[in-house]
């Protein structure tokens, strides 16, 4: 038992954790691209900078005195939202629009993406500087600890309240996406432009609104994402640059476009890096007691080393291209 609840502390949680946020952030990509046909690098830099604004918003409510019996992070939450939401809409009108009206390709906006990445990065260090910054400055991270000596475990189950708050915020944003997508109008209106962009525009829906509607979800989740990511590491300037790779896998992997595809994504890919960097000789060390001495398990037994956990999300990202380029849902082709 003290072995089952030792790969859930270092498994399950952390995988469900690395899931959310890659979740979170492929939906964003996924839904740009199934409505704009494009991919977009700098997404990584909307939940950076979304971070950074709920962490000006923490500060400067705990300068006025404000407390929660939550993290602070998670109060300021959906005024950062809103905040990364237009700044989305900024980057969009004052970047991408202009080239759309010129009939830019997709592969021209991939590279402007590409610059609004280094543009924004660069103001980020700019104005904050290449350190690295905690949301607990001012308060104390929680750590719930569950015994389970009646269980028999030796080891209690540990989890902090920042992750639990994230698996159930997730959860939250996941079915009123859901609900958006299948029961709004709206939502229903942006599933058709994605599957045809002219056929819907025929049909008198207002393609420029979807786009504007786009990028305000885009911005709002990839400010969710950036924020509980902050919550659970630190916060810095390359914070969500660092995870796109792994971000836009979960997005081909679910399915372009699709963004169910990508939540599965997400939790496949945050799963499979946790399940890679576990020590099995942790789980399997009862069988040293039954194997000859020549084949005792060694003292680490890890499929890929830590510092190489990203090349997971590459690897089955390569391996989703070859086997089923559309996805798991179907989406464009990749």
């Amino acid at each position: 038992m003290t072995e089952l609840i030792f790969f859930i502390n270092q498994v399950v949680i952390s995988g469900a954790v690395l899931g959310c946020i890659y979740a979170l952030g492929a939906v964003g990509i996924t839904l740009v691209f199934g409505i704009l046909r494009f991919a977009h690098f700098a997404h990584s830099e909307l939940m950076t900078s979304g971070a950074f604004f709920a962490f000006l918003l923490a500060g400067a409510f705990a300068a006025w005195g404000i407390t929660a019996p939550i993290p602070m992070g998670f109060v300021v939450l959906p005024i950062a939202m809103v905040l990364s939401a237009i700044f989305a809409l900024g980057i969009d009108k004052g970047f991408y629009a202009p080239l759309r009206k010129r009939g830019a390709k997709p592969v021209t906006l991939l590279i402007a993406s590409i610059g609004v990445t280094l543009m924004v990065q660069g103001l980020i260090r700019l104005f904050f500087g290449a350190g690295s910054y905690s949301f607990f400055e001012h308060e104390t991270k929680d750590v719930f600890r569950v015994d389970l000596a009646f269980l028999g475990s030796t080891r209690p189950l540990v989890i902090t309240e920042p992750q639990l708050l994230m698996i159930v915020v997730t959860a939250l944003s996941v079915i009123a996406l859901h609900l958006f997508l299948t029961r709004s109008r709206l939502g229903k209106a942006m599933r058709a432009m994605a599957d045809n962009a002219d056929l819907a525009q025929v049909s008198g829906i207002n393609t420029a609104l979807v786009v504007r509607v786009t990028w305000i979800i885009a911005g709002a989740l990839g400010c969710m994402a950036g924020t509980m990511l902050a919550l659970d590491v630190t916060l810095k300037p390359d914070l969500a640059f660092n995870i796109i790779i792994p971000i836009f896998a979960a997005a081909i992997v679910g399915g372009l476009g699709q963004a169910y595809g990508a939540i599965a994504g997400g939790l496949l890919i945050g799963f499979a890096e946790s399940l890679a960097v576990f020590n099995w000789t942790m789980v399997l060390r009862p069988l040293n007691a039954i194997l000859p001495e020549w084949l005792q398990l060694p003292a680490t037994l890890a499929l890929v080393p830590t510092e190489y956990k990203l090349t997971v999300a590459f690897v089955i990202l390569v391996v989703t291209l070859l086997v089923r380029p559309t996805g798991i849902f179907k989406g464009a082709s990749s």
